[in-house]
Order: C-alpha cells, then structure tokens, then sequence
C-alpha cells in the first residue's frame, strides 16, 4: 500500500464514525422499541443490534484484537431470547430474538467497539496486506460480499475489517434506522 498509515488513520475514523451511529441509536432507544415485533418476518431491532456487535466481537477477534468478549456470562447478563447471532439460522427461528438487560448489551457492546478500536489504533500497518482466508473459499464465505472483495489471492485483514466489521456495521445500520421509523423514532443521518 502506498502509505499504510493513511489507511489506518482512515479505518479508525470510519469505524468510529460507524460505532457513534450505533451508540447514538442505542442511546435513543428502549427496551419497547428493541424488542417490538412489527409482523411476522420482520426482525425485531434486538435481531440487528445483537448480531452486529456479537459479529463484530468474533470477527475483531480473529483479526487479532484480542479474545472474544461475550461468554455464558455475558449471555446471562443480556438475557437474550436466542442466544445466538443468528448468522446461520433463519428469520423464523430469529424472530424470538429479545434483549431482556438493555443496559447489559449496551455495556457489552461499549466494551465489543473499544476492543476493535484499539486493535485498529495498535495494528502495525503492513499486516493490513496479510491473507486472513485464502481461495477457494469455505462455503460459508464463498457467497458473502467479503468473498466479493477479495483480492487474487483471498481475503486480507483489510478486506475482513472494512467487510466483516465497517460495511457489516453499515448495513446493519440502515435495517436500525428503518426499524426505527416502524416504531415511532426517527433516522440519525442525512
């Protein structure tokens, strides 16, 4: 890369750019809001809010930010009503997703962004280039956006960084602030 540094410098801001809608979106919402089930099929925002943190802590993690923060402890704590991210399951199972302890996810997933940003604050800029997942790829990635990204030889920690948490992040977002509006709150950004 021309000049890693910049890269970072320009991962960190993203990602606590990204974090900050999180947080903003957290801190504006209730356990009602959370949890509302708007129909069938619809997944309540609990469904976004645990999968993209729980994601976020496993993938940082792999990346080399440190272990994995949720445990059964930490599953007890937030009193989920599927103690799982949900990644592999589908919208039927997903909708019995609860937050019983707000307060408990929200600390969870404080402590889940200060993890991934001090990992991107200490990362040496030239293991950015290292293949984290080479071709082919395992069936599970071969369909994913990462496996989009990748480069020739597979999928880098940059690559994992910017798709598994950055754009993951985003995406995530977008559903939030839509099911924000089905409940009677409204968007963050313009």
């Amino acid at each position: 890369m021309a000049d890693d540094s910049i890269v970072v410098d320009s991962l960190a801001r993203r990602m606590r750019a990204m974090h900050s809608l999180w947080e903003q979106a957290v801190g504006t919402m209730g356990l009602a809001e959370v949890n509302h089930v708007e129909r069938e099929g619809v997944l309540p925002i609990a469904f976004s809010l645990f999968h993209f943190v729980n994601i976020e802590d496993s993938s940082a993690s792999g990346l080399g930010a440190g272990p994995v923060i949720f445990d059964d402890a930490w599953a007890s704590r937030v009193a989920l009503g599927v103690a799982d991210h949900g990644k592999e399951r589908t919208v039927s199972d997903m909708m019995a997703q609860r937050i019983g302890d707000y307060e408990a996810f929200v600390e969870y997933m404080t402590e889940v962004f200060a993890k991934t940003e001090r990992w991107i604050g200490e990362i040496d800029p030239a293991r950015l280039s290292d293949v984290v997942v080479r071709r082919p790829f395992p069936d599970a990635i071969a369909s994913t956006y990462s496996a989009r990204v990748a480069g020739a030889e597979g999928i880098t920690r940059l690559d994992a960084a910017e798709c598994w948490i950055y754009q993951h992040g985003l995406r995530h977002m977008g559903e939030v602030e839509h099911a924000r509006s089905l409940v009677g709150l409204g968007g963050m950004t313009s």
